[in-house]
C-alpha cells in the first residue's frame, strides 16, 4: 500500500507538471519476476498519444523524475518497450514492521469506504429445516464479506432475510402435524410433497408437549398452524445456535410475514403500476422486467390471487433501500443464477443503479472422507448438516476451507484433510505460522530477551532477500484487504496469508532468531516476527478464524 502510494503520487506528479490527463489504462503492480524490482508500470507507453513522443523517450523523463523524486526508490529501470521498473531501498521496507506492530489490529484497516452503507444478506435458508454444509460456504463468505467490508472503511450491516410465509412453511406445519397423529397412534400418511427428515419427527413430539390434550383436539387448520409455529421456532432456534457456533452475526432477522402484515407488498405493487412498470394480465399481475433486460416479464401476483416469492423480494429490497442502505449485497446459491437479471431489473424500477445491487453466487460443496464423497441425506452420521461437519473438524478449519476459493467455483472438503495436523492442510498451515511465532517469544521471555520498541537502527539489520521478501508481503496486506473489499471476495485473504505462512516457514528453517550473531539482530528479527504474527491475526480475524498461541 505504501510503495503503490509513493510510487503512484510521483508518477501523476510528472503527468500534472506537464498538462496531461492520467490514463485510465495506467497499471501499477508488482512484476511477475521480482528480478524486475518492486513495482513495474506501463505509464510511458500509455502516455504516448498525449506526449506525442517514442513511449521509450516518455520513460526516460518518468525515470529521470522519479529518481530525483522519491528517495525511497532504490533504482529505476526500463525494460521492453518501455515498462519502467522501481526498487525501494531495503529501509523502506524495514518501516513495515514498525507500522505493522504500532498499529497492532488496526494494521490494514483502510478509509477506502468512506462510511459508505452497505448491508449484507446471506445465508437466509427457510427456517423448514437445519443448515448444511452449502449454507455453511454462504454463512462464511457473508460474514467474511461483512468483516472486510468494514475493515476497509464501509459501515456494513449484516441482515438474515426470514422466509416465515407462503407455502413452505404451510407443508412445514402439515409435515409436522402429520408426524404428530402417527405418534398419537392415528392413521395419518405423509403427502408427497412434505417434509420428511427425521427432525420433523422429533418437533412433532416437542408439538404434542407444548400443545398437551388441546392438540389432539383442534381442527386440522388450527393443529396445522399451531405445528406450524412450533416448528418455526424450534428449527430457528437451531439455526441461530448452528450460526453462533460457526461465529456468524446477524444484526437483523428480518421476517417475510412482517413485509405482508404491514402491506409494504401491496406498497411496492402500487410504486410499479404508478411508473408504468407493472401491469395487469390473464387474471395475474405482472412486473415488466423486459424493460431492463431481462428475457420476459415476471408475474408477481398469480391468477389465484397467490404471491410469487419475487414479489415479496421486490418490497424487500426497496424496504433495504428506504433503510438508508447505499448499496445492498446478496449471498445466494449458485442455483439462483437465473434469478440475478430479474433482481437487477427490480432494483432498477425502484430507481436505483444497477449496481447498488451485487449478487454473490456460492457454489456447491462436496462433502469428502479420505477421498470418498459422501452421499447427502439425514441419516446420522453423514456429516451433511453444518453442525455436523463443526462437530467434526471445528469452526476455524470448515471457515478457512470455506474460503480457501473463490466462492463461484467448486470445492471439495474433505473431511479427513481438513482434521490432519500437518503442512498439507491449509489451516494448520497458516495457524502453525501464528504459533510457531508464539513458541518463539515464549523461549524468548524464558530467556529473558526483550526487544522492545522497534526502531530504524535495529531493523536496519533486516537487510537480507528472506527479510525483505517477508516485509514486502506484510506491507501489501493493506492491498489485499482493498482488493478483497472491491471485489467481495474473502478468498483473497486466505491465498494472501497462505502465502505469507509459506514465507514464515521458510524463514524459520533458515535463519537463526534467538541464536542470531548478535543482540541487534535478534531483536530486529523479533520486531519482523512481530509484524508477521499481528498481521496473521488480522487476516484469520477478517475469515473469522482464531489465531492459537500454541498447536
Amino acid at each position: 500500500m505504501r510503495a503503490n502510494k509513493a510510487l503512484e503520487t510521483a508518477l501523476a506528479a510528472f503527468v500534472s507538471e506537464r498538462g496531461w490527463q492520467w490514463p485510465d489504462k495506467t497499471t501499477v503492480e508488482p512484476p511477475k519476476d521480482k528480478r524486475f524490482g518492486d513495482l513495474a508500470t506501463n505509464l510511458a507507453m500509455v502516455l504516448a498519444p498525449q506526449a506525442k513522443a517514442n513511449p521509450r523517450a516518455t520513460a526516460e523523463d518518468i525515470a529521470a523524475h522519479l529518481r530525483a523524486a522519491c528517495p525511497d526508490l532504490a533504482a529505476v529501470d526500463i525494460a521492453g518497450p518501455a515498462f519502467i521498473n522501481a526498487t525501494f531501498t531495503p529501509a523502506f521496507w524495514q518501516k513495515t514492521a514498525a507500522e505493522a506492530i504500532e498499529a497492532g489490529a488496526a494494521y490494514g484497516r483502510l478509509d477506502a469506504g468512506a462510511g459508505k452503507k452497505v448491508m449484507v444478506e446471506y445465508v437466509s435458508a427457510n427456517p423448514t429445516g437445519p443448515l448444511h454444509i452449502g449454507h455453511g460456504r454462504g454463512a462464511a463468505v457473508g460474514d467474511s464479506l461483512a468483516r472486510i467490508l468494514r475493515a476497509a472503511g464501509y459501515d456494513a450491516r449484516t441482515e438474515y432475510y426470514l422466509n416465515d410465509a407462503g407455502r413452505q412453511m404451510r407443508l412445514l406445519g402439515t409435515s409436522v402435524w402429520v408426524r404428530a397423529q402417527q405418534a398419537l397412534g392415528r392413521d395419518a400418511e405423509l403427502p408427497e410433497d412434505c417434509y420428511k427428515g427425521d427432525y420433523i419427527k422429533d418437533v412433532a413430539k416437542i408439538a404434542l408437549e407444548r400443545g398437551g390434550d388441546a392438540l389432539p383436539a383442534m381442527d386440522e387448520a388450527a393443529a396445522v398452524d399451531f405445528c406450524r409455529q412450533v416448528a418455526q421456532d424450534e428449527i430457528l432456534a437451531g439455526i441461530k445456535k448452528d450460526l453462533e457456533d460457526f461465529r456468524c452475526e446477524h444484526q437483523v432477522w428480518f421476517s417475510e410475514k412482517s413485509l405482508l402484515e404491514a402491506g409494504k407488498v401491496e406498497e411496492t405493487f402500487e410504486l410499479l403500476r404508478s411508473q408504468g412498470r407493472a401491469y395487469d394480465k390473464d387474471g395475474a399481475f405482472w412486473f415488466r422486467s423486459t424493460d431492463f433486460g431481462d428475457d420476459k416479464d415476471r408475474v408477481l401476483r398469480k391468477s389465484d390471487g397467490s404471491l410469487t416469492y419475487f414479489a415479496s423480494d421486490i418490497a424487500y429490497h426497496d424496504d433495504k433501500y428506504r433503510r438508508g442502505f447505499d448499496l445492498v449485497v446478496d449471498i445466494w446459491g449458485a442455483d439462483h443464477h437465473g434469478y440475478v437479471p430479474r433482481m437487477s431489473a427490480a432494483v432498477q424500477a425502484l430507481g436505483r443503479e444497477a449496481g447498488d445491487l451485487r449478487v454473490i453466487l456460492v457454489q456447491l460443496v462436496n462433502l469428502l472422507q479420505g477421498g470418498e464423497q459422501i452421499a447427502m441425506s439425514t441419516r446420522a452420521g453423514k456429516f451433511e448438516t453444518l453442525a455436523d461437519v463443526c462437530a467434526e473438524v471445528g469452526a476455524d478449519a470448515a471457515r478457512f476451507t470455506f474460503l480457501s476459493r473463490k466462492s463461484d467455483s467448486h470445492l471439495d472438503f474433505d473431511l479427513e484433510l481438513v482434521k490432519q495436523r500437518s503442512m498439507d492442510n491449509p489451516v494448520y498451515y497458516v495457524q502453525y505460522a501464528h504459533a510457531r511465532i508464539n513458541s518463539v517469544f515464549r523461549k524468548a521471555a524464558d530467556e529473558g530477551v526483550d526487544a522492545g520498541r522497534p526502531d530504524a537502527a535495529t531493523l536496519a539489520r533486516l537487510d537480507t532477500e528472506a527479510d525483505l521478501d517477508l516485509l514486502r508481503h506484510l506491507e501489501r496486506y493493506p492491498d489485499c484487504v482493498a482488493t478483497a473489499a472491491e471485489s467481495m471476495s474473502p478468498h483473497h485473504v486466505s491465498y494472501y496469508l497462505t502465502e505469507l505462512a509459506g514465507l514464515l516457514h521458510r524463514y524459520y528453517t533458515v535463519n537463526q532468531v534467538l541464536a542470531a550473531p548478535d543482540a541487534d539482530t535478534v531483536r530486529a528479527r523479533l520486531h519482523l516476527l512481530a509484524a508477521t504474527a499481528q498481521v496473521i491475526r488480522n487476516g484469520l480475524d477478517l475469515l473469522g478464524v482464531d489465531a492459537p498461541e500454541a498447536m
